[in-house]
């Protein structure tokens, strides 16, 4: 990905997947229920894993499914084949739509202030882009795999040329240089032959579980709330107009709120969640930097099973403003491994 999503886990894919091991004989699956942009849902499939993938956020979903996709998944039959296709959207000329109404300068006629996300053409092509990608789907020229592949490829290009700091909480004041190139664009090398992999987008506990699937939890540790820093990346994915307020436009996004996101009741959450899966085994990724301490964590969790913390690694914390930065610069990183008996799994 272009931009810094939020507790990626993108530099210790390998550690996980070490502790994940090979597939069992019970055909159980990998069940990634907080998939984000699923780096390690595509470890997963490298080491021969089924993979269900969910997230709350549409974009989040469609981003993770992509990067796994393989060849056969998405052949682009009607529209001439993966390139052509890629070629065929970067030709269009922009359009007028929402994104352009409500996220480039532009947006000065309908509200009375600019907002810069985007320049005027970048956000026009956006438009232009996502409604062609659309009709193609209407139309049946395209298939459902092939429809996210394009809307994730969107999404990177849109991030390439956004003048964000890095989420989409706001935008920058001062153009920077990469948000004046233009909006291109780019085919990803797709995995070889066809990849099993199974979507929803919902809340994480009402993700149906199975005891020979190995869940892995990745939930939010502070108080940012992805739908509100993401909400741009939601709208494009959606393809929808909703209303929008604010110098930043944000899209309503509360009845997404995590409770993971709060002090009082991230403990409850993981407590609720994990009491309601029927895996018999489950990895939490954690780190030090969250509302619930490690050891209150692992001791919470224990009465559903045998809990192992490990610390992975040491990393550089996400730092979107002076004050952030001026705290501690790095955080540790921990991964916890539940085994649970049949007894004590959805108990």
């Amino acid at each position: 990905m272009t931009f810094r999503y939020i507790g990626s886990k993108a530099r210790i894919v390998a550690e996980i997947i070490e502790a994940l091991g090979p597939p069992t004989s019970r055909g159980g699956r990998f069940v990634d229920l907080f998939c984000g942009t699923g780096a390690v849902a595509e470890g997963a499939v490298r080491a021969g894993w089924d993979v269900h993938l969910n997230d709350h956020l549409h974009c989040a979903v469609i981003m993770a499914a992509s990067r796994i996709l393989g060849s056969e998944n998405a052949r682009f039959e009607a529209t001439g084949g993966y390139k052509k296709t890629i070629d065929c959207l970067n030709a269009l000329a922009g359009e007028s739509g929402f994104i352009y109404r409500s996220y480039s300068p532009a947006s000065t006629r309908e509200i009375g202030f600019e907002r810069r996300y985007f320049t005027k053409e970048n956000a026009g092509r956006i438009d232009a882009i996502r409604r062609r990608i659309d009709d193609w789907k209407k139309d049946g020229a395209i298939s459902d795999c092939e429809e996210q592949l394009l809307i994730a490829d969107l999404l990177s290009a849109a991030n390439r040329v956004a003048n964000i700091a890095g989420t989409y909480g706001c935008f920058l004041s001062i153009w920077q240089k990469q948000a004046l190139g233009a909006l291109s664009m780019k085919p990803r090398p797709l995995l070889p032959g066809e990849v099993r992999v199974s979507l929803s987008v919902m809340e994480a506990e009402r993700v149906r579980t199975r005891p020979s699937d190995v869940v892995y939890l990745d939930p939010p540790y502070t108080k940012r709330q992805y739908a509100a820093y993401y909400h741009l990346l939601e709208t494009i994915a959606l393809g929808d107009a909703p209303v929008v307020s604010g110098v930043a436009g944000i899209r309503p996004w509360q009845q997404k709120a995590s409770d993971f996101c709060y002090k009082t009741k991230a403990m409850r959450a993981f407590t609720t969640l994990i009491g309601g899966l029927e895996a018999e085994r489950v990895l939490v990724s954690y780190s030090d930097n969250a509302h619930v301490p490690i050891e209150n964590l692992s001791d919470g969790i224990a009465s559903f099973g045998q809990a192992t913390p490990t610390m992975l690694t040491e990393i550089g914390r996400y730092r979107p403003n002076r004050i952030a930065s001026g705290r501690r610069a790095t955080v540790n990183e921990y991964l916890i491994e539940l085994e649970r008996t049949a007894l004590q799994a959805a108990a």
